[in-house]
């Protein structure tokens, strides 16, 4: 099992050299990956300060060698998948090949979507997601591609360099369980970063839950897909006690899970650097 910090692009975390330091100390602390949201404005009556995230990624891999990095997760509906494929593409050939991509339809809609005059149709999203995401591993193959979709178009373009990784760089895709269609889209890529509608942010999933959910992932991949890697992330507030650790994450891996993603509950101190660098610098749980 693979463990990860999660924050926001927001708050303190704005400021590139503190995502820097927080990557630098993740890395020294033994953990495996730095996630950062990517959201333009979150809840947009809080009036925070935002950083880009694929900035403050660049400022993470310039710092460190080794550890994972990416964004869960990054609303594809409300980008441009070239400009995406771009961005990750140079921040895969800057790392060394450690860049994943995390993505979803985003959230709150009306403020992220609405606000901007975009469509808050989550039907109109999860279009433009799957469209996004076929254009944006055509455009990393290097090759010259053309499309005329529904919601994209590109004629005849050749987007270069290519990232590192390949076939490509990692895609996982987010949804809230017991919604099924996330997750089948999911099956359809590299991993899955599942929320729970039974579970807040910051807090696990029961077990049992969770190995549903890597039981229906496995099913929609079939047993073609079986030996090809896959990742399941849960994600949590791990104890400090190994013991409690060991208790309440143990189960979770042994239901399927890949990588434990430390998160934050979403109150006043989810943007605040202080909480973060006291828990990352214990180190990852100890199972």
């Amino acid at each position: 099992m693979r463990f990860s910090l999660n924050i926001p692009n927001f708050g303190d975390f704005a400021d590139v050299r503190t995502v820097a330091q927080v990557a630098v100390a993740a890395e020294e602390a033994g953990w495996d990956g730095l996630f950062v949201w990517d959201h333009v404005v979150h809840e947009k009556y809080h009036r925070r300060s935002f950083g880009d995230p694929w900035m403050l990624l660049t400022a993470a891999a310039l710092a460190t060698s080794r550890i994972r990095l990416g964004t869960m997760v990054t609303p594809l509906a409300r980008r441009r998948p070239q400009q995406l494929a771009r961005q990750v593409a140079t921040l895969d050939q800057l790392s060394g090949g450690r860049v994943i991509l995390g993505v979803g339809l985003g959230g709150p809609i009306e403020d992220e979507y609405g606000s901007f005059g975009e469509s808050t149709d989550p039907r109109v999203l999860a279009e433009r997601l799957d469209e996004g995401l076929d254009l944006v591993t055509r455009f990393w193959s290097g090759e010259d591609v053309t499309h005329q979709g529904r919601h994209f178009t590109a004629r005849e373009v050749a987007l270069l360099p290519t990232p590192v990784q390949r076939p490509r760089v990692p895609i996982w895709v987010a949804g809230f369980w017991p919604r099924r269609a996330p997750m089948r889209r999911a099956a359809r890529w590299d991993g899955a970063v599942p929320l729970f509608t039974s579970a807040d942010h910051g807090q696990a999933p029961a077990a049992a839950e969770y190995r549903e959910l890597v039981e229906y992932v496995h099913g929609q991949r079939g047993d073609e897909r079986r030996g090809e890697p896959f990742e399941f992330v849960v994600g949590g507030i791990s104890p400090a006690d190994p013991a409690r650790a060991r208790d309440l994450i143990g189960p979770l891996r042994d239901a399927g899970a890949t990588w434990w993603d430390e998160r934050h509950l979403i109150d006043d101190e989810v943007d605040r650097l202080a909480p973060i660098m006291r828990r990352l610098q214990q180190g990852p749980p100890r199972l």
